[in-house]
């Protein structure tokens, strides 16, 4: 199954964090899955590293890339198909990275592994616990 890791999700795997899903936790975990994290997470954590929001625990100089090829997750490019999505999406939830996630999990039909419970309302099938 192709799955779709939320920004908080791949940053909680790779820190071994708790606050993972024990669900999605065994899903990323499960060699027959192919994991993919957007191109936006990447953006996101930029910003809020540049904001101070968030510490990644050193440089933001080659993080991803580091952890990408440590994990084999690949990457998933935004596309002028999800774009084209996002426009038409209802404004449940007004965080744009969150919106380009939803437009991307519901384009590919791949799951979402996620927390964040807004995503619900959208019709993606969310895994978490």
């Amino acid at each position: 199954m192709k799955l779709l890791l939320d920004t908080h999700t791949v940053l909680w795997f790779w820190w071994d964090d708790p606050q993972l899903g024990a669900t999605a936790k065994a899903a990323i975990c499960n060699p027959a899955n192919q994991k993919f994290v957007s191109l936006v997470s990447p953006w996101e954590v930029a910003i809020k590293v540049s904001l101070k929001k968030l510490d990644i625990g050193g440089s933001y100089a080659g993080f991803f890339r580091q952890h990408m090829l440590r994990t084999y997750f690949e990457w998933l490019p935004f596309r002028d198909d999800h774009f084209n999505c996002l426009t038409a999406l209802p404004f449940h939830h007004r965080d744009p990275f969150d919106r380009m996630l939803v437009a991307q999990s519901l384009i590919e039909g791949m799951p979402l592994l996620s927390a964040d419970t807004i995503f619900d309302a959208y019709g993606v099938n969310r895994i978490w616990d």
